[in-house]
């Protein structure tokens, strides 16, 4: 289990943030396409959390000669940088010029077109002393928390509503993947970005967030063991270590009694968790 804990102060200010971060490989054969980073900003006292989730192709030709880690690495470390550097930028634009690079370091060795090249799903949160902004594409989770204890879950449900029975054919999935009408995720193209569901809350508003990959989210999407408000108090209570073990756990069992069959028992799962602090 890989694990970050620390405190994170602006310097000179009197914001802080507190993160923690967990992440499991789904099988120890492979390795894990998932990428996170909580960083904290000290030029204006706030900070960012970038999550991806790499998306698994099927065996075959995805046009590209490079593996998805590869890919999540390059994007999500773009991502990272800009979410720092450019404070102006919106996060949609961000994504769009982050697209934009990682695809700008392979497109001369691989088919950027192919429907199935390297992408991902993205969450990002980012804040200062005023605002925290958030951006969401495709079913990747991110939790927001009031200071009196509500949550609320910024969801892409896009892909949820593809029909089950469109989801069990590659083929058919493949025609709706980042198009109009169907889901959308970080590959190739910029203008995905514009397909965000992305907002600002105020910063008095959100006294701690927290990320999800689908992986970690089965603990209420899957298994159904408690709304969102349960899972943040389980983040809260145990970190996202302790979230990640309840779901392998279940997982486990569910195997164990011949439970509702997955396309795989374990996936990558990953969960970040920050608390804002005004001290």
């Amino acid at each position: 289990m890989k694990e970050f804990r620390g405190e994170c102060a602006g310097a000179g200010r009197l914001d802080a943030m507190r993160s923690e971060v967990a992440s499991l490989p789904g099988s120890p054969e492979r390795p894990n396409e998932d990428w996170v980073a909580a960083v904290p900003s000290t030029s204006d006292g706030g900070g960012a959390v970038v999550l991806l989730d790499g998306v698994t192709p099927p065996v075959g030709d995805d046009g590209c000669v490079h593996t998805v880690p590869w890919f999540t690495a390059r994007l999500g470390g773009a991502l990272t940088e800009l979410s720092g550097s450019r404070r102006d930028m919106p996060l949609p634009e961000i994504l769009s010029l982050a697209i934009r690079r990682t695809a700008d370091a392979h497109r001369d060795t691989c088919d950027l077109s192919h429907v199935r090249t390297p992408q991902a799903t993205v969450v990002l949160a980012r804040w200062d002393e005023t605002r925290v902004e958030h951006l969401v594409l495709s079913d990747s989770a991110l939790l927001l928390e009031a200071p009196d204890g509500t949550v609320r879950a910024v969801l892409d449900d896009r892909l949820d509503r593809v029909p089950d029975e469109v989801r069990r054919s590659l083929e058919a999935t493949d025609r709706l993947r980042n198009r109009a009408g169907g889901f959308f995720t970080a590959a190739a193209d910029p203008a995905v970005a514009a397909r965000a569901v992305a907002g600002t809350t105020p910063r008095a508003e959100v006294r701690a967030l927290a990320a999800l990959t689908d992986g970690a989210s089965r603990w209420v999407e899957l298994f159904g063991e408690g709304d969102w408000t349960d899972c943040f108090g389980v983040l809260r209570e145990e970190g996202p270590d302790g979230l990640l073990r309840r779901v392998r756990a279940l997982e486990t069992d569910d195997a164990r009694v011949g439970g509702p069959r997955r396309w795989k028992l374990h996936d990558d799962a990953t969960a970040v968790y920050a608390e804002l602090w005004d001290r």
